[in-house]
């Protein structure tokens, strides 16, 4: 599966050159055990790879120390242990949009740019990785959400190309329920309970429909007529029906599994979803395809995690070798084939063998260079609670799109001044 080669890692310098050209950058020093944070391993394949590091490596072991499956309780507990200056975490698996975050507090370190491949990566995949010109991670999972719908009953209904636009997709809808194999089933569904999930959902309905949550310095933009088309879309397909009553109290797996049992005819989903829906009622019976938008094909939040060092942990020379191993090349190749994670490096979507047997990835390919960045800000906790509750005060009814919207920015703008 790895070529023994590549897994014997050389060590890092511990000069003031960090590898990357820049003096007086951290110096990564210290060999022996250390500890690697993410959330519970749900698809069993990450002990497997940590076991081969710690074959190779007896003396430098890495233990993993797992997080509850919730994003939100992660993030919290990694900045509890960067609080106290606990050394009892060593690498972080991190969401790709908590490391401006991190960053900015000085809670992880900028690490030597020269020693990861990044010019083999995605070019979306490695700006998630960087804090103000300087990598202070390293890629390596990417993500894009895609569209997944069921082939059978779209061409059962006279309908032979995914829907590209909102309005297809509701008119595709449509003909589908008058089928008798679709008596009782719902158009679609994303993630749009009151979590991590709807801060996506919402900023790629915004995206989508033309409008923005923040531009490139953070500053919020959501007061806008775009921004209202993409957030109309939503609470109408819930007042409408499309999206089904208990879809707003859907996370990732309500919404996987409501569409491999049937009750969906299209989901918003991440390629995760693929092997699993295979295995499932519905093998056979989809496909994926890009996220529709407003006017054409709309633009899905980056998702995937990066690996951080935590600037108080032991062993840094260990550690940046293990991270160095964690997102090469043939450890990507092995989450993908074994996790269905997305890889960061371009070549693995255009090889023809993998995409024989993994038909998403040139999909997956394109929802990740469309892909628009969740708000790069440096109190990410703050902002993406904000989005939360305003967006599902929006989808429940107890507000109006415009004064969600309205009340947003200007939450937006206090918390935007207050840093």
């Amino acid at each position: 599966m790895f070529a023994a080669a590549g897994l014997l890692l050389s060590a890092c310098g511990s000069s003031g050159d960090d590898g990357s050209g820049q003096t007086g950058a951290t110096s990564f020093e210290g060999r022996g055990p250390i500890t690697f944070v993410a959330g519970k391993d749900t698809t069993g394949t990450l002990q497997p790879l940590l076991d081969r590091w710690n074959k190779l490596h007896p003396k430098e072991k890495v233990t993993f120390i797992q997080l509850p499956t919730d994003a939100d309780a992660q993030r919290q507990q990694m900045i509890q242990n960067a609080e106290t200056k606990s050394d009892a975490y060593t690498v972080l698996y991190l969401d790709v949009v908590w490391t401006s975050e991190f960053a900015a507090h000085r809670w992880i370190d900028q690490l030597p740019e020269k020693q990861f491949p990044l010019d083999k990566m995605l070019k979306p995949v490695v700006e998630t990785a960087k804090y103000r010109d300087g990598l202070y991670a390293a890629p390596s999972t990417s993500d894009g959400g895609m569209l997944y719908y069921r082939t059978d009953l779209l061409k059962k209904a006279g309908i032979t190309q995914p829907p590209a636009t909102w309005a297809e997709m509701k008119s595709a809808c449509a003909k589908v329920k008058k089928l008798p194999e679709a008596k009782g089933m719902s158009c679609y569904a994303g993630q749009f309970q009151k979590y991590e999930g709807l801060t996506v959902n919402f900023s790629e309905a915004v995206n989508s429909a033309g409008g923005t949550v923040t531009d490139a310095n953070g500053k919020p933009d959501v007061d806008t007529a775009e921004a209202k088309k993409g957030l109309d879309f939503l609470v109408d397909s819930v007042k409408d029906g499309t999206i089904p009553k208990e879809g707003i109290t859907y996370q990732e797996e309500d919404s996987r599994q409501a569409f491999q049992s049937g009750k969906l005819v299209f989901l918003r989903n991440w390629p995760y979803v693929y092997s699993l829906a295979g295995k499932s009622e519905i093998a056979g019976k989809y496909a994926v395809a890009p996220l529709p938008g407003l006017n054409g094909p709309g633009s899905s939040s980056l998702g995937g995690h990066n690996l951080a060092l935590s600037s108080f942990a032991k062993n840094k020379a260990t550690a940046v070798d293990f991270m160095k191993f964690y997102t090469s090349e043939e450890s990507a190749n092995y989450f993908l084939k074994e996790a269905a994670l997305a890889p960061p490096y371009a070549a693995l979507y255009d090889d023809q063998a993998l995409v024989k047997r993994y038909p998403y990835l040139p999909v997956l390919k394109e929802s990740i260079l469309r892909a628009v960045p969740r708000p790069r800000v440096v109190q990410y906790g703050d902002v993406t609670a904000a989005i939360q509750q305003e967006a599902y005060a929006a989808l429940n009814g107890s507000k109006s799109s415009a004064q969600a919207l309205k009340d947003l920015q200007k939450d937006l703008l206090q918390k935007s001044a207050a840093q």
